[in-house]
């Protein structure tokens, strides 16, 4: 009965079991069993409920704190792997722990690259994310890596809003390449926000490189944590003279006040992937599902087919 078994299979992570079920659904099969037991003291097993022998299995968990989905990533992988699996592709819409990626200061980790080896550790074969906070993230990796871009899900919404005037804009010096990218691709104008910061998640000052009066504004960035920053740039643009300013993000961490703060800025609307569940819905916050685009690749890698098409950008 072996031949009857699918070529691949497809398992969730606890904490993004709903884009999981989306992308499974895309990809035309249902999710695999998983059990999780958990013990009175916190600590948790899973196990595989059906036979992954020989076969190529995806994992898909985006990494987010806390840091347990980190850990039921590696214990999956980990189990699959001990399952006798023959390829083991880690899927993590959202690669936590990337702001650690370089030290810049003395005496601190390099967060980034010490998750990369516990995920090879694990005996994950190949890594699949979408818009790592810094690209060169993927050499930390001995193993390949598919760097997905949001953009590609992105760009088509940006054009259906058929805003005239329209000027992409990155929060900070650093979102700078992928705003000329935006940009290029939708033949506008770019602004650049520079902003010097107190302490982390806490903004000094803000002024703007560029203009900004009588343009439509969309801000572009691979994440939104405390929403400050780009709660911030919202209201300076508008007092400079903004038509109106949105703001993309790929993945929605928004801690803390983040809600509140987008909701009282001068942001007409935020527009984020599923990469991250939102913790609750708000009027400012539309979904842009990255189901399709991750199902899309992971048939593209199962058949060995070239996935460059899928990149925009």
């Amino acid at each position: 009965m072996s031949h009857l078994e699918p070529a691949a299979k497809i398992f969730a992570c606890t904490q993004s079991i709903v884009l999981a079920e989306a992308i499974a659904e895309q990809y035309g099969q249902k999710l695999g069993k998983v059990s999780t037991t958990r013990y009175s003291d916190g600590e948790f097993q899973t196990s595989f409920e059906e036979s992954i022998r020989g076969l190529r299995v995806f994992i898909i968990g985006s990494t987010f704190p806390s840091s347990d989905n980190l850990m039921e990533m590696l214990l999956m992988i980990d189990a699959a792997k001990r399952a006798s699996a023959r390829h083991i592709t880690a899927v993590i819409p959202y690669f936590g722990w990337a702001r650690q990626d370089r030290k810049d200061k003395p005496r601190v980790p390099i967060g980034a690259k010490l998750v990369a080896k516990l995920l090879e550790a694990a005996g994950a074969t190949r890594i699949m994310t979408m818009d790592l906070h810094a690209d060169q993230i993927q050499g930390f990796f001995e193993k390949p890596v598919d760097h997905l871009f949001a953009s590609t899900i992105f760009l088509p919404h940006i054009q259906e809003l058929g805003l005239e005037n329209l000027t992409i804009a990155s929060p900070d010096m650093g979102g700078s390449k992928r705003a000329y990218a935006y940009s290029k691709y939708l033949e506008s104008d770019v602004v650049v926000c520079y902003k010097q910061r107190k302490e982390a998640n806490v903004i000094e000052t803000m002024e703007l490189i560029g203009e900004v009066k009588g343009r439509n504004v969309i801000l572009v960035d691979d994440m939104i944590d405390t929403g400050g920053t780009l709660a911030k740039a919202a209201d300076v643009m508008m007092d400079k003279g903004a038509i109106s300013v949105r703001a993309i993000c790929t993945h929605a961490i928004l801690s803390g006040q983040a809600y509140e703060k987008i909701e009282k800025s001068s942001l007409t609307e935020l527009i984020v992937t599923d990469s991250i569940p939102l913790k609750r819905k708000s009027d400012k916050i539309r979904v842009v599902s990255c189901a399709s685009l991750f199902s899309e690749v992971m048939h593209m890698v199962h058949s060995n087919s070239s996935i460059s098409g899928k990149f925009i950008m």
